[in-house]
């Protein structure tokens, strides 16, 4: 072989280590995960107690052990976690040399899925006592994940529409070919109009079922239905045509550490709704009496800012550039000047604007502000407004906008900092995650496997700060 590195004889005696213990390496994160769980108080976090009766089963510990190693080398199937029991020494190390089955390692993540997503929330609680968490600062923000669920399977009232214009035209198009085949003779021609006809009762099925779907996604509450799973819900993206089904991963992370403090799956296509809940969450875990939220637009809205504020969150997120007026080159409402002395705006023209009526608009009370001086004496009108007076509307808390717009003024690495803090973070998970990100089905199963997601990444990320030594200790202590 010259001068290559030769290996050993297949069928040669060696003098194996007197235990399995000497072939894991002192710093190996398997011995993380086996002091993490020990340490935990399983009956606490609700997972179930051994049975009275019948065949004794597996300590929930050691399933426990077994998924969170998996998660850590990206090995979420159940079926191949059952292959790696028998075969790695890391996992034979860590279950005693137990294996279970496929069917028994999915039920317990599926039937414990709650007291799953309480051991992540112990890890974070264990982070923060090392100092890991510094809780002054978190980033907040949302990913879209791909479900086990095709776009095919997907129905919205648009979707249905779409593919329903189609079978028509492909109806038309198979009628066309059907009559120029029955103007012509002979065998081939007979087979021909046979394969036509065959098709024609296909395309007539398919118009029937969508008619059939269309009428289901009406009568659902939010008119949309998954077929495969049935909490999936169409994901719109920036790109055109890039739109997917699956579940938006809120998540909230410290600034500092990169540690995720927080998370929740939802299956809401949007972000307006969750800025006030993530924060409380954020600040929950981190144990911070001030926290600072950083957000970005989509997170945007009014009454959740508002929350935060009456929680105590101090939340700097900008506000979306919305102005039809400034897109047709015409002034936008930040050019006029709020005087909370006597409560008028002053127009770019040196108009003062008072308060005309109020009325409510999507739960929030909003005051209309005017000037006769539209109508008479104004020379910009046409770089004002195309109708008979230009009209400004404040919101009665609109105090709360502008006290964090000028917050963001003071700040304005914000928006980078919440950019460099959160978003690796959901490309490093879907990477790990693999294409097909999600494995199992429904809210809550999902919410459970990205629980495992989130306790492998917080794992792997304290490690890289405090060293496999150190974070043992730490949990020992």
């Amino acid at each position: 072989m010259g001068r290559f590195i030769a290996g050993c004889d297949r069928r040669q005696q060696l003098f194996l280590p007197d235990c399995v213990d000497d072939y894991v390496a002192e710093d190996s994160p398997v011995r993380i995960v086996d002091v993490f769980v020990d340490e935990l108080d399983l009956s606490a976090l609700g997972f179930a107690d051994a049975a009275a009766t019948g065949r004794p089963g597996y300590h929930p510990a050691m399933l426990l052990k077994l998924y969170i190693y998996g998660y850590l080398n990206q090995v979420q199937s159940s079926r191949r976690l059952e292959r790696e029991a028998g075969r790695n020494v890391e996992l034979m190390w860590l279950t005693g040399k137990l294996a279970p089955d496929f069917k028994t390692i999915a039920d317990f993540r599926r039937d414990h899925g709650a007291a799953i997503q309480a051991a992540c929330r112990r890890f974070v609680l264990l982070c923060r006592n090392l100092g890991l968490i510094a809780g002054g600062t978190v980033a907040v923000d949302g990913s879209r994940m791909r479900a086990v669920n095709a776009r095919d399977k997907n129905f919205t009232a648009v979707t249905i529409r779409r593919r329903m214009e189609q079978v028509d035209a492909s109806i038309q198009r198979y009628l066309g070919m059907l009559d120029t085949a029955d103007r012509q003779d002979g065998e081939a021609a007979e087979l021909r109009t046979t394969r036509l006809t065959t098709r024609l009762g296909e395309l007539r099925r398919q118009m029937r079922e969508l008619e059939a779907m269309e009428q289901a996604v009406a009568a659902s509450p939010d008119r949309q239905i998954s077929l495969t799973d049935p909490d999936a819900r169409a994901m719109a993206s920036a790109g055109t045509g890039t739109g997917q089904v699956g579940y938006n991963l809120q998540a909230a992370v410290d600034t500092d550490s990169h540690i995720i403090v927080a998370h929740e799956v939802i299956n809401l296509g949007h972000d307006r709704t969750s800025l006030a809940n993530m924060s409380e969450q954020a600040r929950a875990a981190t144990g911070a009496d001030a926290l600072t939220v950083l957000a970005d637009r989509g997170y945007f809205s009014g009454p959740e800012i508002l929350a935060c504020e009456a929680a105590g969150i101090t939340p700097i997120c900008p506000k979306p550039l919305t102005s039809g007026a400034k897109a047709d080159g015409r002034w936008g409402k930040q050019d006029f000047v709020y005087v909370p002395e006597n409560d008028t705006y002053r127009c770019p023209a040196g108009e003062t604007m008072t308060r005309r009526f109020s009325n409510i608009e999507h739960g929030m009370t909003l005051h209309a502000y005017a000037t006769p001086a539209c109508r008479y004496r104004c020379g910009v009108k046409a770089n004002c407004t195309t109708s008979i007076e230009r009209r400004i509307k404040r919101w009665e808390h609109e105090e709360v906008i502008e006290a964090m717009q000028a917050r963001l003024d003071r700040m304005p690495s914000a928006m980078r900092v919440r950019r460099r803090t959160v978003e690796h973070v959901f490309g490093t998970l879907k990477d790990w995650m693999g294409r097909s990100h999600f494995k199992t089905r429904t809210l809550r199963n999902v919410r459970t496997e990205m629980s495992l997601h989130i306790l492998a990444y917080n794992i792997k990320r304290a490690i890289a700060l405090v060293g496999v030594p150190g974070l043992m200790a730490a949990m020992q202590a």
